[in-house]
């Protein structure tokens, strides 16, 4: 078994000379001194690119999808950091958060490669995947991307707290509602039941409204497929006329556009996401959506390949990283780096990089 160096870095290395950046003092990304315990305060540290690779490393990357514009985010941030750092990189998506076995397969497939030197996973699940976490990482290593997993056999890990993206996303709308008055109903649609991050976004949204005027009339479970979501969101409106936002994960939010337009309720209802797309950005340019906190899928892509490259090359790596997850309505469009939440309009997934010539 070859052995790989994981360091809790003290400092930042510094760039490479061309290394990708956006220039001095435009990033800053979080550092959990006590990596996967989201329980305590992550330190803002500078966002330095990592160096180019001195071999052409392999690595895998697992996604629980590639069916909406957040990972098509995160697997362009791959691809594009691949690219820069001189490393090849291969895709493989479950086809949605219900498919934890097609996981579990496409994981020790990765992990069994003798090409495939390291395992970046996006999980479905929290826990599901625990056994053969452990055993692909006895081989090489298993990093955590975007979605929370079980740390048991985790080599290092990129991520926000998705408690932090609920909570935001609750604190907006009391910020709207502040004092005394009556309830405002709210239609909450989180996510799939049973998805890593889901019980995280839930929990940190009812604790931010507890007390408030803002109250949960009903809950919607759903994968995160659009017409999952607007069938979802119709079903919600027929039982719950009196709802007065529709709030949860974003193929929720660009669904309800169409149905709150095809309803004359786009003035009497709001929108508001629990994460950021560019469905989600153009309805927030046009004021159909309210907000959205934002973790930069596509920097959280590059942190991962980087990380994965650092840790490689055995030099000191951060065990665990992050965006600074930033609250984004027409207001803040002016001062976020949308380079690190939106693909290009043009990129398409990418399963393969170099791409094959059957892709």
């Amino acid at each position: 078994m070859r052995c790989f160096p994981v360091l809790v870095a003290s400092i930042l290395l510094a760039p490479s000379a061309g290394a990708w950046s956006a220039g001095p003092g435009k990033r800053e990304i979080t550092r959990w001194e006590a990596p996967y315990d989201y329980s305590q305060p992550g330190v803002a540290v500078p966002y330095v690119p990592a160096k180019t690779a001195t071999r052409r490393w392999t690595l895998c990357a697992a996604f629980p999808h590639i069916k909406d514009a957040y990972w098509l985010g995160v697997n362009y941030g791959m691809v594009d950091e691949a690219r820069r750092l001189g490393v090849a990189l291969r895709l493989v998506e479950a086809g949605g958060y219900p498919n934890l076995q097609i996981q579990r397969e496409q994981l020790m497939a990765c992990g069994s490669d003798p090409e495939v030197d390291a395992v970046i996973l996006g999980t479905v699940s929290y826990d599901g995947l625990a056994d053969v976490i452990a055993e692909v990482g006895r081989r090489i290593p298993v990093l955590a991307t975007v979605n929370d997993v079980a740390a048991e056999g985790i080599a290092a890990k990129v991520g926000v707290s998705w408690y932090e993206m609920g909570r935001l996303a609750g604190e907006y709308l009391v910020r709207r509602h502040p004092g005394g008055g009556g309830e405002i109903p709210v239609a909450w649609f989180p996510g799939p039941q049973g998805a890593g991050w889901v019980p995280f976004v839930d929990r940190g949204f009812r604790e931010a409204i507890a007390g408030s005027r803002i109250t949960v009339r009903t809950t919607a479970w759903g994968d995160t497929a659009k017409s999952i979501q607007r069938n979802l969101v119709q079903g919600t409106l027929d039982q719950h006329p009196e709802v007065r936002y529709v709030v949860g994960n974003a193929l929720m939010a660009e669904a309800a556009i169409s149905v709150l337009r095809e309803r004359g309720l786009q003035e009497r209802i709001g929108i508001v996401a629990t994460y950021f797309t560019p469905a989600v950005y153009r309805g927030i340019l046009r004021g159909r959506i309210l907000a959205a906190p934002s973790d930069a899928p596509v920097l959280q892509g590059r942190l991962s390949v980087g990380q994965a490259v650092d840790l490689l090359e055995g030099r000191t790596v951060a065990r665990h990283v992050g965006p600074r997850v930033q609250v984004v309505d027409r207001a803040a469009l002016k001062r976020i780096e949308l380079d690190d939440s939106l693909a290009p309009s043009s990129f398409l997934p990418q399963f393969r990089y170099p791409a094959t010539k059957t892709q």
